[in-house]
């Protein structure tokens, strides 16, 4: 009888195999390092945002940056690393969101400013010729 064609022999001979292969990979995510370069780069981008004025003008998505920051370094305490990771690297996404919004929102606010200066030079160049339009 080939050995192989025992259905027992083969479910504690692929038992043998998958019970070793589980406990390496239990393992390497437990013993997973904090994601310090995830970290320090969410502070870093919260710290920019911070320059930049978000706080005044994204301030939902700065405080959802910090805020994600903040559940981060608390799954790294709980030594729940991937977690940490995912959270570290959506605060710096949220931190850059709100470096972009307020970006956009210094860019509507200099461009209404132009169109007021545009609209007070026509004025004064109106009033100058004497034309009336």
């Amino acid at each position: 009888m080939n050995p192989l064609s025992n259905p027992a022999r083969n479910t504690r001979l692929g038992l043998q195999m998958t019970v070793p292969v589980l406990l390496v990979l239990t393992a390497a995510c437990a013993s997973m390092p904090p994601p310090a370069a995830n970290l320090q780069a969410a502070q870093q981008s919260i710290a920019g945002a911070e320059r930049a004025g978000a706080g005044a003008m994204a301030a939902t998505e700065l405080a959802e940056a910090r805020a994600k920051y903040s559940s981060a370094e608390r799954a790294v305490a709980e030594k729940k690393m991937v977690m940490a990771q995912r959270l570290a690297d959506e605060s710096r996404a949220e931190a850059d969101l709100a470096v972009a919004k307020t970006g956009a929102a210094k860019a509507v606010a200099a461009n209404a400013d132009m169109e007021r200066s545009t609209a007070t030079l026509i004025d004064e160049m109106n009033r100058k010729t004497g034309d009336s339009r």
